[in-house]
């Protein structure tokens, strides 16, 4: 038990970093576009997430109360840009991966705190859990430096017309969830790195198989 203390570390990371992963899938404002047409979108500030678009209108409510109108993505919509398409994705593959490494630790962390002292049963799920972990981490990575770099180009989207959204945005930002998606690539790519450092004790009481 002694020496699984950064593998529980690891696990600890590892589920607040999955966690993050997961909630920036749901997050809308992956960039925030500001607008200078207001007739439809109101505040002229609209959110682009990675499954679909938002916007604040007061058209068709009673004055005084607004509504929020959202469109989602198809995947069999063309003008969506490559960098949310590979987002869709390798979140996805990035939230599994991430599940498999907290399963991966939970085993060997069980093994280790049980006192079972096979070295088959607990440096391998480790090395297995350190690696799903950076993996995740890696996928996530990926679609948020993409995205940022989308936002720091000013980059366009060509909207349909019933979208109600103007091609280019006057500006637009990283939304909130950009620095959820760092702090989960964070944490990740530590968990893994901590996983990895597990070295089994060598004692005469150890059964090696």
């Amino acid at each position: 038990v002694s020496t699984s203390h950064l593998q529980l570390t690891a696990f600890a990371l590892g589920t607040i970093g999955w966690i993050l992963c997961t909630v920036s899938m749901g997050i809308v404002e992956w960039r925030v576009w500001h607008v200078d047409n207001t007739t439809v979108i109101s505040s002229g500030i609209a959110w682009v997430g990675i499954w679909k678009v938002c916007f604040i209108s007061y058209l068709h409510v009673s004055p005084g109360y607004r509504e929020q109108f959202c469109h989602k993505f198809s995947g069999h919509d063309s003008f969506i840009p490559h960098e949310i398409y590979t987002a869709q994705g390798l979140l996805l593959i990035a939230m599994f991966m991430g599940l498999l490494g907290l399963a991966a630790t939970i085993f060997a962390l069980r093994n280790v705190y049980m006192g079972i002292t096979h070295k088959t049963l607990i440096s391998p799920f480790f090395l297995v859990g350190g690696f799903f972990y950076i993996f995740a981490g890696l996928c996530v990575l990926i679609p948020v430096s993409w995205n940022f770099y989308s936002v720091t180009h000013n980059q366009s989207i060509a909207f349909p017309p019933s979208y109600y959204m103007p091609s280019s945005p006057v500006a637009q930002e990283a939304g909130a969830a950009v620095p959820v998606g760092i702090v989960a690539v964070i944490l990740l790519l530590l968990s893994g790195a901590f996983s990895l450092s597990y070295r089994f004790p060598m004692t005469a009481n150890t059964i090696m198989k």
